[in-house]
């Protein structure tokens, strides 16, 4: 499945009767921002907690614009006449759901994106990493033994380091039975016996613990990300490229001009996503040499045949990685063709 793209919500067109508008979106190039860079005095992405290295060149981000209330003269000019592209208006804005509603969804995959480029770009560089709580479920079986924020450091007796490793575990289990996990909180360290609850709608009786899990740098390595008004996931790859070229002692851009697109999950996974082709053109018109393209997008980019930019094709963090330096070291990268 494609993910929609870093939209950025364009207002509708000034001075049109919404009883003569088409139920359709004017989809563009958007703009792009330089993660390595800033934007109204901030860091686009900035590591707190630990040394971080000098950066050079480019690593953009890219939006797609999308304009609604347009209408039919306007979607046949740009049909004829434009590069853009017309989409029916509930694949950006689904019919179930009101528009406040579609805004919060992006806001939330946006944050979602982020935290995972967080944990794909920490894996990456093999920086230790420790489970923490992010929720206790109401009326779950932990409730009022753990608490949002306690670390997990052992479940059974047995060290963890990732959500799946506790999950691994309890799955051991019967509901019923009784676990002891031992978490840090504060500066504490303490075991809870926690009695299994069974897991909600599983189609055969499974352990359930109760709490939701995130995975956190066990240095104290913050990452914030400061862009605003931008929805969707599909930056997840170029904002871990942005923490690993601040963590890691190489120069991943190589001091090039440098954009691309694409989700990525935890475990450095790129995935594809909408509006490529735009991502592309509004590259190259501000000047990008190369730009990273996830594998599963490359049915669009070889209808577009972009000449003037290096398109490399990546399905993980690590392929992006070697793709850049590679085309510093002026080598042929993987591209779609």
């Amino acid at each position: 499945m494609v993910a929609l793209s870093s939209l950025l919500l364009m207002p509708e067109i000034p001075g049109t009767d919404v009883q003569f508008t088409v139920p359709y979106a004017i989809e563009s190039p958007g703009p792009t921002f330089n993660t390595l860079g800033s934007v109204d005095g901030k860091e686009v992405v900035r590591v707190s907690g630990v040394p971080t290295d000098q950066t050079h060149g480019n690593l953009n981000m890219t939006t797609v614009a999308v304009t609604s209330g347009i209408t039919l003269p306007q979607a046949i000019a740009e049909g004829l006449w434009s590069e853009n592209s017309l989409v029916p208006i509930e694949q950006i804005f689904p019919q179930n759901i009101s528009r406040e509603e579609q805004q919060e969804v992006n806001d939330a995959d946006f944050a979602a994106s982020e935290a995972s480029a967080t944990t794909a770009a920490l894996h990456y560089l093999d920086r230790p990493m420790e489970v923490q709580v992010a929720q206790v479920l109401d009326e779950g079986p932990a409730q009022n033994k753990l608490e949002a924020g306690d670390v997990v450091l052992k479940v059974d007796g047995k060290k963890v380091d990732s959500p799946e490793a506790v999950k691994s575990i309890i799955e051991e289990f019967a509901p019923g039975d009784e676990v002891d996990v031992t978490v840090k909180r504060g500066e504490r360290e303490t075991t809870q016996k926690v009695t299994l609850g069974e897991r909600p709608h599983a189609k055969t009786p499974t352990a359930f613990l109760g709490i939701t899990m995130q995975e956190t740098s066990a240095e104290g390595i913050e990452v914030t990300y400061n862009l605003e008004d931008i929805g969707g996931p599909s930056a997840g790859l170029i904002f871990a490229l942005a923490v690993v070229d601040k963590l890691d002692d190489r120069d991943i851009s190589g001091g090039k001009f440098v954009a691309g697109t694409g989700t990525i999950d935890g475990e450095g996974n790129v995935g594809p996503i909408g509006g490529i082709t735009h991502k592309i053109r509004a590259s190259e018109e501000a000047g990008a040499e190369i730009f990273l393209a996830p594998a599963g997008n490359c049915a669009e980019v070889n209808a577009m045949h972009p000449e003037h930019i290096v398109v490399a094709k990546v399905s993980t963090l690590e392929e992006a990685v070697e793709a850049l330096e590679g085309f510093q070291r002026g080598q042929t990268v993987a591209t779609c063709e």
